[in-house]
């Protein structure tokens, strides 16, 4: 009895779904239309006597827009461990009236944590620093940029990198850390049996370099955002960050892993376009 039942429903139930119309209404021309927003592959002479490639995201207008460098994070069982991480960023901010600037980084490349030679870990910092301020200089030159309302936003090492670059950068107004740890050497560490002084000196290599040092140096207002799932970011290094930081300044936290969240994102882009004045 049950199954005939079953089958009764079933059959009902087809016979209504096929009675359905799915045709879409054609009666607009199928055109499409253009955003008020460029997007550009590009790439310009780095720091380290390389090329960067480069992601350009712009208004369409003509006129003069503040921007922002993101550089972004290293998750490389994520397809978004590269540039297009900030694509969404870019394009909302190209819809306000805000110019930016993705760039690959070494970390782009899914293996390069493995693969690096970590007795070269500070000339890679060194390194990275002087790419990073190459990068603002190329911003700062494109031709539709307000060189006096540059921001800087980064994520993991783009966020810890990015804190010594805005230290060192009057042109920074505006800093986004999203997601970085307090020091180098707890993730110059990772993967690696160190015990007592071995350890101890990697400590003591990287600290010149060590983001909790750096944020005090940034003049500029920043953005500082944590997840609270994240395995890497641990809630003291936040904090320790969150008080080191001198100059205006904005703490949250997301429920969100190491990666964050689509909120991250809403309150990043907005706090953006609020700081730069759009």
């Amino acid at each position: 009895m049950c199954r005939f039942l079953t089958v009764a429903v079933l059959l009902a139930f087809g016979s209504a779904a096929s009675a359905q119309d799915f045709t879409p209404d054609r009666s607009q021309p199928a055109t499409l239309t253009d955003l008020a927003v460029t997007i550009r592959e590009v790439s310009y002479p780095d720091a380290g006597g390389g090329t960067t490639e480069a992601t350009l995201v712009a208004p369409k207008a003509s006129g003069k827009y503040p921007a922002v460098l993101f550089v972004h994070w290293y998750g490389p069982e994520h397809t978004n461990s590269n540039r297009t991480q900030y694509v969404p960023d870019a394009l909302a901010l190209a819809r306000k009236g805000v110019v930016s600037l993705l760039i690959d980084t070494p970390w782009s490349e899914p293996t390069w944590f493995r693969k690096r030679d970590p007795s070269r870990d500070a000339e890679f910092s060194t390194l990275m620093v002087k790419r990073l301020r190459r990068a603002i200089d190329m911003l700062a030159a494109i031709d539709s940029v307000d060189a006096e309302r540059l921001a800087l936003a980064g994520h993991d090492f783009g966020a810890m990198y990015g804190s010594i670059a805005a230290g060192l950068e009057p042109r920074i107004k505006a800093f986004v850390f999203t997601a970085g740890t307090a020091r180098f050497a707890d993730w110059w560490i990772l993967g690696r049996k160190l015990e007592g002084d071995a350890r101890a000196a990697v400590y003591s290599e990287h600290a010149p370099f060590d983001p909790v040092a750096h944020v005090a140096k940034v003049k500029a207002p920043t953005l500082l955002q944590f997840a609270t799932k994240d395995p890497y970011v641990s809630k003291d290094a936040a904090q320790s960050l969150i008080d080191a930081a001198a100059g205006p300044k904005e703490a949250k936290f997301y429920e969100a892993g190491h990666e964050m969240s689509y909120d991250a994102m809403v309150d990043r882009v907005a706090w953006l376009v609020k700081t730069l004045g759009r």
